[in-house]
């Protein structure tokens, strides 16, 4: 058996008597939403030590559990904490978490994020719905051997963030006064903040904002055919589009700060999520 799934059956195999629901979205809490899960009515949790071959977060401020609750009325997972390339994880172990989520029954994963921006019409504080990805600056976790029992070996990624949700997210954020752009999301593997040239590179690309994490992730969930969205919170503008230097604390004022709007948001696409 590829040893890769072989490791995904087995964190899955230490945790299924602990599911308490299966739910219908997996959601990815980023910087600043990490106590979204604190309000809501828990139904269960699962601690990432606990799960065998499970890999756990080493960045300050990030929760190293699943969370179990219902959203809206919508059974959910939550990953309060997710992990990064740059804290020296193999690519397949930063995913597994999507993986996992997927064999508990998700068909919908909604990943959040603090990312940089790129685009000048941009400001800290705006949220930006993803379109698309770019993830040629990060090693693919879909190299090697493929794990046919989840996907094919070459998935097509033409609609990675799902067009009817995008729509959806849209509409909800009209509806509740929420302003949000719109744009490409590009990964880079950390843990270094981008150079000057390399922004300039990126914005040439076509990129609009920059962020260490998602794209390896939503890559995985399309292989395995799940439904996709995903909002960024401009937590800065990027490297030489202001004076200031990047801090990991600019980063983390500016999402506590946009906190409350980001979850209010985020709960009511989820209670639309519920009736697809």
């Amino acid at each position: 058996m590829n040893k890769v799934y072989e490791k995904l059956l087995k964190s899955y195999d230490s945790i299924k008597e602990k599911i308490p629901f299966t739910p219908k979205v997996a959601l990815i809490l980023g910087s600043g939403l990490g106590d979204f899960a604190e309000s809501l009515d828990i139904k269960g949790s699962i601690d990432y030590n606990t799960i065998e071959g499970f890999p756990v977060s080493t960045v300050a401020g990030h929760k190293g559990r699943f969370v179990f609750a219902d959203v809206e009325g919508v059974p959910t997972v939550i990953m309060q904490g997710r992990v990064h390339l740059y804290e020296g994880y193999e690519p397949t172990d930063v995913v597994l978490p999507v993986r996992l989520m997927k064999m508990m029954g998700a068909d919908i994963l909604f990943v959040t994020n603090a990312a940089g921006g790129v685009n000048y019409d941009f400001k800290a504080g705006d949220l930006m719905l993803i379109s698309d990805h770019i993830s040629s600056f990060v090693p693919s976790a879909l190299k090697g051997e493929n794990i046919d029992e989840l996907g094919v070996r070459f998935p097509d990624m033409s609609d990675i963030y799902d067009k009817e949700i995008c729509g959806l997210i849209e509409k909800v954020a009209k509806e509740n006064q929420i302003e949000i752009k719109k744009g490409v999301y590009l990964q880079t593997a950390g843990p270094a903040y981008e150079s000057k040239a390399e922004i300039r590179m990126f914005r040439i690309l076509g990129a609009d904002a920059v962020g260490m994490s998602t794209a390896i992730e939503t890559t995985v969930a399309n292989h395995m055919g799940m439904k996709i969205c995903g909002i960024s919170c401009i937590s800065n503008l990027a490297c030489g589009m202001t004076d200031n230097p990047l801090t990991h604390e600019e980063v983390k004022e500016t999402a506590d700060r946009t906190a409350p709007v980001f979850k209010k948001l985020v709960s009511k696409i989820i209670g639309e999520l519920g009736k697809m």
